[in-house]
């Protein structure tokens, strides 16, 4: 559950960066305003956290992340129009890599901020309650997502859509048999 208010607090946190400054800035500009929004929040975090990738117990390099907040959740920003299901693919990537049990791939870019949670099937929930499946027959995939889209107009929130280009992309999610819940 502790988790659970975590990534509502930095969900909020990044809402309040996205309501002062907007859409259209590089990444950059967003995760120092992320930042300093985070510490005047009482978040701790560490910022552009390097993390060791291994295989099969081998070293096969390191990977920034761009917030390690307390030591459980690993928050990806971007500043794109659009999320794409290589940005998704990315944060699950770490996360599984990583063995946490959440992240979050948030979105500055879109004149909405843009949000997904991405859980890791492989560890163990604290989310008592909370829905987590893989669609389709055969296989199953080992991560899932929750995705929202805010909007600050009252409107209701809408699921977040990437366009499925290329066939390594599409068949990469038709293996993992993604579950995608609107949040």
């Amino acid at each position: 559950m502790k988790e659970q208010n975590l990534t509502h607090k930095i969900i909020g946190a990044s809402m309040e960066v996205h309501k002062h400054l907007g859409n259209g800035f590089q990444e950059v500009v967003y995760q120092r305003a992320l930042a300093i929004e985070m510490q005047m929040q009482n978040i701790n975090f560490i910022r552009e956290q390097e993390m060791p990738l291994s295989y099969k117990g081998y070293d096969v390099g390191t990977r920034r992340v761009d917030f390690f907040v307390e030591e459980k959740i690993m928050v990806e920003i971007k500043a794109i129009i659009n999320l794409e299901d290589v940005h998704l693919a990315q944060a699950m990537n770490y996360v599984e890599a990583y063995n946490l049990e959440i992240g979050l791939l948030i979105n500055f870019g879109a004149k909405s901020l843009q949000f997904k949670r991405v859980h890791n099937n492989n560890k163990k929930s604290s989310f008592s309650g909370q829905k987590r499946n893989s669609s389709g027959g055969g296989g199953g995939g080992t991560s899932s997502t929750q995705q929202g889209r805010l909007s600050f107009g009252g409107g209701p929130a809408q699921p977040v859509s990437g366009a499925s280009t290329g066939a390594g992309r599409a068949s990469y999610f038709r293996a993992r048999r993604l579950a995608v819940a609107a949040l």
